[in-house]
C-alpha cells in the first residue's frame, strides 16, 4: 500500500507545485503589467499642455490685458502647472489630479468618487479589476476641505502607498519632506508635518473642515499627541493639510499616516 502511495503523492505534490507556480508567474506578470499602465499615465501627463500660456494671451489681449493692474496679480498668483492633466481628465472624469513624492515610488493619478468613496480601491484607472487600485481622496472631501486625505495600497512590490511606511524613520523624512499634489488648479506643494500610527476609525479620519481657529488647534494638538514624531513645519488656520494614508500593522485596522501642510 506504501509502495503505491508514494507514486500518487509525488503526483499530487507535482501538480501542486505546478499550479503554485503558474499561479506566481500570473500574480507577477499582472503586478508588472499595472506597473507599466501608471508609466504609461505618467508618461501622458509630460505632455506639452497645449492651451496658450498666459504670456500669449496677455500679448493677444491688447488693451484687455491693460486693464489689469499689478495689484490684482500679486493678489491672484497664476498657477503653475508641472504636469498636462488634461488628457487623465478627459480619459476618466473619476481622476481630480496627481499625488507625486518627489525621489519615491508615490507617484500616481488620483480618483475621487463621492457616492461611492472605494470605487478604486480594487479597480485600475480605467475601472478594470486590479490589485494596486489607485489611490483616492476621501468621499467628502473637496479640493477645498481643511484636511484632504488620500488613500492607497501598501503594496509588497513597492508600488503605490508602500513608501510611506518609510517615513517612521524620521531620516527619511528628512531626505523626502516635500508632497506635492496637482489638480485642475495647479500644483501646490505640502511639507511632512506629522507620522502617526492609528486604527482606521480614528476620529483624525472625520476631520474635513474645521469649525474655526480653535477647532483646527485642537485637532492639531490631537494628531501631535499622538504622533510618532512631528517635524518643524507649523501646521496653523488656514493652511491646509494633506493626509496621505495606508495600511500598516499587525491589525487589518491598523493604520499608517502621513500628514503634511501647505506651502504658502
Amino acid at each position: 500500500m506504501i509502495k503505491k502511495a508514494v507514486p500518487i503523492l509525488i503526483a499530487v505534490l507535482f501538480v501542486i507545485t505546478v499550479v503554485s507556480c503558474i499561479m506566481i508567474a500570473d500574480t507577477v506578470m499582472r503586478s508588472d503589467a499595472e506597473i507599466e499602465d501608471f508609466e504609461s499615465l505618467a508618461a501622458i501627463t509630460r505632455k506639452p499642455i497645449e492651451s496658450e500660456s498666459s504670456e500669449t494671451t496677455s500679448e493677444s489681449s491688447g488693451s484687455e490685458a491693460s486693464d489689469v493692474s499689478d495689484e490684482s496679480a500679486e493678489a491672484e498668483p497664476k498657477p503653475i502647472f508641472k504636469r498636462n492633466l488634461s488628457p487623465l481628465f478627459e480619459r476618466n472624469k473619476d481622476c481630480i489630479g496627481w499625488i507625486c513624492i518627489p525621489d519615491t515610488a508615490v507617484d500616481y493619478p488620483v480618483m475621487h468618487t463621492p457616492q461611492d468613496q472605494e470605487k478604486y480601491l480594487h479597480k485600475n484607472f480605467d475601472g478594470e479589476r486590479s490589485s494596486s487600485g489607485v489611490p483616492f481622496m476621501q468621499g467628502n472631501n473637496t479640493l477645498d476641505s481643511d484636511n484632504i486625505i488620500l488613500y492607497g495600497h501598501n503594496m509588497k512590490n513597492g508600488t503605490m502607498f508602500a513608501d510611506i511606511k518609510n517615513y517612521r524613520k524620521e531620516s527619511f523624512c528628512a531626505e523626502h519632506p516635500t508632497v506635492e499634489f496637482e489638480t485642475a488648479r495647479g500644483l501646490k506643494t505640502y511639507t511632512v508635518f506629522a507620522v502617526v500610527q492609528l486604527k482606521n476609525n480614528d476620529s483624525w479620519y472625520s476631520f474635513n473642515l474645521a469649525e474655526d481657529e480653535a477647532d483646527y488647534a485642537s485637532k492639531i494638538a490631537y494628531i501631535t499627541e499622538k504622533a510618532l514624531y512631528t517635524t518643524d513645519a507649523v501646521a496653523q488656520y488656514g493652511k491646509q493639510l494633506l493626509t496621505l494614508s495606508t495600511c500598516y500593522g499587525k491589525s487589518k485596522s491598523d493604520r499608517l499616516i502621513v500628514i503634511a501642510v501647505e506651502n504658502e
